[in-house]
């Protein structure tokens, strides 16, 4: 394991570790998205609706049409109970509040008017009496509310049984509550508080409060205490964890069990709201009796009395995304009972889902670290599509709430972190082999090694290149005139200089060797025009050295000046690493590499600073070249054309270099022929390259001497200058 490694799992683990205690102490944010997560489970497979006795009679727009506004007077609530204990009704429990008095009943009007006998006041109906001895001696359930003011608590019709630790601390905390009219409380067979989400900030109702508690009394909801009255049941009986205090897991109520939270409450399974569900109060109160469907709705059914009506603001958002009176919800949790297709979230749970971001981040670190951000993505993907299938399967199989969203979550930051760090280490890993190399290599090549994959594999291919040998003149007398430091600071000034020009005409520096350069283009990636880029490149470096000689950069005085000598050639050689797995180098090996190298030392010979061979010469262009002659390099059978490299395009055209191009092709043709005038076409020479080029005149001296390299064939090449 490397240092960036161990470094990164540290960090990696670091991150999985804050992001399982963030998911410990659970945030409202992590809460809302599970909340969110479960509805749309539930939109996606909600619960279907069935043919259940229970039913809504509601007081909708039509029955306030028919029967007047809101609230009605209890003569014709006592009505209601009348018409629904007829057709049969289970139990009929009310959604309503009934905290004061009945405003509209005679005796309160006529006392509210004032100046009538007391005694006749006295006699007259009183709505309130009328509808408490409707609802006696039927199984009516009424609601009540909560209060955060007083100190009512109503009365419990039935008895709490419990095993396990005390359950009084698990519930809902009920401070005090809306009051019940005393003739209504005492003849009700049951009462439940009508809360559907007391202690949630959310306007979705999601889990409905089965119990409230005081800390010493327990109160059912309506919908619970409407089932109990329903099979003449006279306890509750709470089954709580082992061991563990204030907490429910079961309410037993008769014959049926419901799976609770920990504080009593039921999630909601929703089921879409249908007209079956509903019986209109107007239907139900209508004067010429009640239709054959009603009756058939409400026989045995358990019935609740509530309100669709707009203006009475019940009005409930589900998880089913829809808008429905609160009456439905608690018709809806009966339903859910009935049909026992409960919702959990089980104990072990969050237990569930912090050890699976701690085991999925871990994994993701050490993958992202030691293998690769790829494979550790696609086990990303497949712990997502795992987590998103079981949490599915869970809840429509077993109806258990299992979050999958916060591992994905979670999971996709530590792989992102990991990943980023591994990113960041691996682009500083790139800047430190640019600093390394850069000054050695093309950028070509720089892009080919961070780019292409097993670029950096030993092996070559035979490519045609360009080949360059640069090599300091003189070098062994100069450095016996230096100390070693000096020496080195002179190679590191003249090397850095020159081989800027390399780089800079997309050419790559293949190695150093003491006080020589070699160089080469077309690898690893194709240059267009490589052989005039090469060219150019040595023209480049011979003004180089003239202006560092110039300024008197190497400190030798304007006496001593520096020299080089400038091998080009063209031709097919093997380029590829080369070496041994732990250690290699970028180079070129052949003939045509051997053949630039002797090039180079011929220019010692033919003393000029730039030599090209015949195959580099024929693909320039505009290029002011003279004929060089042929010459017989180390390890050749036969002869090799050279050509003195003068200037560029710019001088190629001038009329200066056509006169000296027109002398120097006399004197060649002189000279192969040993024609006396070869002396003056020699002087005529040196005459025209004084004002052409001032290092032409050591070129020229050497030329008697030299005479085998131009022998008596005649060639194009030589006539025309090029």
């Amino acid at each position: 394991m490397t240092r960036a490694q161990l470094v990164g799992v540290l960090i990696g683990l670091a991150i999985v570790a804050a992001l399982t205690l963030l998911r410990a102490s659970d945030p409202p944010l992590l809460k809302f998205a599970r909340d969110v997560t479960f509805d749309e489970y539930q939109r996606l497979a909600p619960r279907p609706f069935e043919e259940l006795p229970v039913r809504v009679v509601d007081i909708d727009e039509t029955s306030l049409r028919q029967f007047g506004q809101w609230p009605w007077p209890r003569d014709r609530m006592a009505a209601l109970v009348d018409r629904l204990s007829d057709m049969g009704a289970a139990v009929i429990a009310f959604d309503i509040l009934f905290a004061e008095p009945d405003r509209l009943s005679p005796r309160s009007v006529m006392r509210d008017v004032g100046g009538f006998d007391p005694a006749l006041t006295a006699r007259l109906p009183d709505n309130d009496e009328i509808f408490a001895r409707a609802i006696a001696g039927r199984p009516t359930v009424l609601g009540f509310g909560l209060s955060n003011t007083g100190n009512y608590r109503p009365p419990v019709k039935a008895g709490f049984a419990f095993t396990g630790e005390s359950p009084f601390d698990a519930p809902p905390r009920l401070v005090a509550a809306t009051p019940i009219r005393p003739g209504l409380e005492a003849n009700a067979a049951g009462i439940g508080h009508i809360s559907l989400n007391p202690e949630s900030s959310s306007a979705v109702v999601r889990a409905v409060p089965l119990i409230l508690s005081d800390g010493g009394q327990l109160f059912p909801n309506l919908a619970l205490e409407s089932l109990r009255v329903a099979q003449g049941a006279s306890t509750y009986l709470l089954t709580g964890a082992t061991n563990v205090a204030d907490t429910i897991t079961l309410i037993r109520v008769g014959d049926f069990g419901v799976p609770v939270t920990a504080a009593g409450e039921l999630w909601l399974y929703v089921s879409p709201e249908r007209p079956e569900r509903y019986v209109s109060a107007a239907e139900v109160l209508a004067p010429g009796g009640v239709s054959a469907e009603a009756r058939a709705a409400i026989e045995g059914s358990i019935v609740f009395v509530g309100t669709s009506a707009a203006g009475l603001l019940d009005i409930r958002a589900t998880a089913l995304g829809d808008n429905v009176p609160g009456v439905s919800l608690h018709a809806q949790t009966v339903e859910q009972i009935l049909s026992g297709r409960f919702l959990s979230r089980p104990d072990w749970a969050d237990g569930l889902e912090i050890l699976s971001i701690a085991l999925a981040g871990c994994l993701l670190v050490l993958l992202t670290t030691f293998v690769s951000p790829a494979v550790a993505l696609a086990c990303g993907l497949s712990i997502t599509a795992l987590a998103l299938v079981a949490s599915w399967l869970a809840f429509v199989q077993g109806g258990l709430l299992l979050d999958p969203l916060a591992p994905i979550f979670f999971g996709s930051i530590t792989h992102f972190a990991a990943t980023a760090y591994r990113f960041l280490v691996s682009d500083r890993e790139r800047r430190v082999v640019r600093r390394a190399f850069g000054q050695y290599l093309s950028p070509s090549l720089l892009y080919r090694i961070e780019h292409t994959r097993n670029a950096l594999r030993l092996g070559g291919d035979d490519r045609e290149l360009t080949l360059m040998f640069v090599d300091v003149r003189n070098f062994t007398e100069i450095s016996e005139r230096l100390a070693p430091a000096e020496v080195v600071r002179f190679l590191n000034t003249l090397l850095d200089a020159l081989s800027h020009h390399v780089i800079d005409n997309e050419g790559t520096l293949d190695k150093f060797i003491g006080d020589s350069i070699m160089a080469f283009w077309n690898a690893p990636v194709d240059v267009s025009g490589h052989p005039g880029k090469a060219v150019h490149a040595a023209l480049a470096m011979r003004d180089t050295l003239a202006r560092l000689n110039g300024a008197d950069a190497f400190g030798f005085g304007e006496a001593r000046q520096v020299a080089i000598g400038i091998g080009i050639h063209t031709g097919l050689a093997c380029v590829g690493n080369m070496g041994a797995e732990i250690h290699f180098n970028y180079s070129a090996v052949g003939d045509a590499v051997n053949i630039a190298a002797r090039i180079e030392s011929a220019c010692k010979d033919i003393g000029f600073d730039i030599l090209v061979s015949e195959t580099t010469a024929e693909a320039l262009g505009g290029c002011a070249l003279l004929d060089a002659g042929a010459l017989p390099l180390k390890g050749k059978t036969t002869r090799t054309r050279l050509f003195a490299v003068v200037g560029g395009k710019a001088l190629a055209t001038s009329p200066e270099f056509f006169e000296l191009q027109r002398v120097h092709g006399q004197l060649i043709a002189a000279l192969q022929v040993r024609s006396p005038d070869m002396r003056r076409f020699l002087s005529m020479a040196k005459l025209k390259a004084a004002a052409v080029a001032p290092g032409l005149q050591e070129f020229y001296r050497r030329i008697p001497r030299r005479a085998e390299h131009f022998p008596a064939v005649k060639t194009t090449r030589g006539e025309a200058g090029e």
